[in-house]
């Protein structure tokens, strides 16, 4: 019999019977097993304690992911502070930063559910009974958390933090400011001594991108969708109070595997309306809509792009946060982070509160002591919204049958209508942009980038960076198969469906096809008749990729479509049983 301690020095009581680590710990039989455990140090004691993983994705690639060693070790702090046992582990990180704008980003999405395969494996093969998982940089976040719905084995998420703002020329600026400026020096906007400061500072420490971009969206998911302690989200990578929220994590697992609370009592249908609520209302990332949906997969729950967009239809944007807004996400902890925007959504009837969080109460009990910051314009009330609907907006029209995502965060106009300008790949298209090849009213299309195509569905945040930067944000469009950074700002439309890769409308579109975008009414078409279309369709042949060996072949013989975000294997669906009940 294990026992954990709370927080108020109470001891309950785990039976071991149930737990998965008996496979490895108990009985005459694995007596081998324990003999590598007694050659890491660890007693009898902890050896017939619960065993629990401490997963990171901690590496020398970026700033996201470098603080999560140090705050591994609040966690396991945690964990052996209330009766566990912590066993650290590492899995990889592509951190889009770096991978951006070359082949590299064909790795990135790629990651995210190599990440959730890692950690699953390691759980597997090691018998561990609950996880605490730290993540920081974009596919980390959902692919942590899929690993923890896909166990069902007790969990907690923690965020690794952001990163604080620089300071250029009297103003606070992002990473995405740099990818803007290389636009802006292509054009003669900044020289070189000014892009050369501008990189020096703009990412001054650890931490993930700073605006409201895909790190710091999914950090917000996991807070509402209830697998995060309350408020352990906020705090930047670099501030040392970030650990004690961290240790908290190391206690609450124990805790919620005392009482036996999983992710799939957490995460239900309820719940993901929950998340994608609160991703609309700080103008969260379009990733967001990818994302969600492979999560609802792992718990068997059908939660699609076009479910994602409803929601988003329906909700205030209330949060002013970067690319579409002025401040950070540094700047919203400062006003009490998002726990304010639960706690608004919460009493404007926008939200479940119902739902079960990981703490064992429910969302609406855990912000029952949250008071809206009064003197601030970081985060407003509903009925002062910035706009009525939320910041990203679904699409559906002729030429995207299976939907796409637009974020119209900060936009002035939500009508679009010009020629298309069409490159089968992102390349291709960032070289005409930064060349002058692009003209005002144009629709770059760029395609052959979904998750097949591609393979691996990069983002395009150099191509739509250095649109800003050159000052043709919002007079052009670009639309395409593949994604977006959280970091992308402008009239610029991803996950097209079908992707062009099997022959989804994108695909057929030529230089000088009429592309309409509305908005407003969520359509996305092109002008041309059934006949036409079914003409090209005929004439259409797939396309091979360079990519016909290795992890990212794998990935493409396997990948299904992004409006139900871009999933590889069947998911609960396919269950008999889960991991947590070997």
């Amino acid at each position: 019999m294990a026992k954990a301690k709370n927080r108020a020095g109470k001891t309950r009581s785990i039976p071991k019977k149930r737990l998965p680590s008996r496979h490895v710990t108990e009985g005459p039989a694995r007596a081998p097993h324990r003999s590598y455990l007694y050659a890491m140090g660890l007693t009898e004691k902890e050896i017939h304690q619960p065993l629990v993983g401490v997963a990171t994705c901690w590496n020398e690639a970026a700033p996201c992911n470098i603080a999560l060693s140090r705050q591994a070790q609040a966690a396991k702090k945690g964990v052996s502070e209330a009766g566990g046992t912590p066993r650290e582990f590492a899995t990889i990180t592509v951190t889009d930063g770096i991978a951006m704008g070359h082949e590299g980003m064909k790795s990135s999405l790629v990651s995210r559910d190599l990440i959730a395969d890692s950690v699953e494996l390691t759980m597997r093969g090691h018998c561990y009974d609950a996880l605490v998982g730290l993540a920081g940089c974009d596919k980390s976040l959902p692919g942590m958390m899929m690993s923890m719905i896909r166990l069902n084995v007790p969990s907690v998420f923690v965020y690794g933090g952001t990163i604080l703002p620089g300071r250029f020329q009297g103003r606070d600026v992002t990473v995405v400011d740099v990818f803007e400026g290389v636009g802006m020096h292509a054009s003669g906007k900044m020289s070189d001594s000014e892009l050369l400061e501008l990189e020096s500072v703009a990412c001054p420490c650890a931490g993930s991108c700073g605006g409201q971009f895909t790190a710091n969206t999914m950090a917000c998911v996991s807070e509402a969708i209830g697998l995060a302690l309350p408020a352990s989200s906020g705090a930047p990578a670099s501030y040392e109070s970030r650990d004690s929220f961290v240790e908290d994590a190391g206690r609450a697992v124990m805790h919620a595997l005392a009482k036996n609370i999983r992710p799939r009592d957490i995460c239900t249908r309820e719940a993901f309306d929950n998340a994608a609520t609160v991703v609309a209302a700080t103008g969260g990332s379009t990733n967001a809509a990818l994302h969600l949906p492979a999560m609802a997969h792992e718990a068997g729950i059908k939660f699609t792009l076009q479910d994602v967009a409803r929601i988003f239809k329906k909700t205030p944007y209330i949060a002013d946060l970067m690319p579409g807004g002025k401040y950070t996400a540094t700047d919203m902890y400062k006003v009490g982070g998002v726990s304010i925007v639960i706690k608004e959504l919460l009493d404007n009837g926008l939200l479940n509160g119902d739902c079960l969080t990981v703490t064992g109460k429910t969302l609406k009990q855990n912000a029952r002591g949250v008071k809206f910051p009064k003197n601030q314009d970081v985060v407003y009330r509903i009925k002062d919204a910035i706009t009525p609907t939320g910041g990203v907006v679904g699409l559906k029209g002729s030429l995207a049958p299976d939907g796409a995502i637009v974020k119209v965060a900060g936009m002035q106009s939500l009508v679009f209508r010009g020629p298309a300008r069409v490159f089968d790949c992102e390349e291709t298209a960032f070289e005409a942009v930064v060349s002058d090849k692009v003209k005002e009213g144009d629709v770059i299309i760029i395609r052959y980038e979904g998750p097949k195509g591609g393979p691996g569905m990069r983002e395009m945040l150099s191509t739509t960076a250095a649109l800003y930067g050159k000052g043709m944000g919002e007079k052009v469009a670009l639309i395409t198969d593949g994604r977006f950074s959280g970091g992308t700002r402008g009239f610029c439309i991803g996950h097209v469906g079908p992707e062009a890769a099997v022959g989804g409308p994108i695909g057929l579109l030529k230089n000088g096809d009429i592309i309409t975008i509305d908005a407003n009414k969520g359509r996305l078409d092109v002008e041309l008749s059934k006949t036409e279309l079914e003409k090209r369709k005929k004439r259409w042949k797939p396309r091979r990729t360079n990519h016909n060996s290795g992890a990212i072949w794998r990935y493409a013989q396997t990948v299904g479509p992004a409006s139900g975000g871009a999933v590889v294997h069947p998911g609960a669906e396919g269950e008999t049983h889960t991991y947590t009940d070997i």
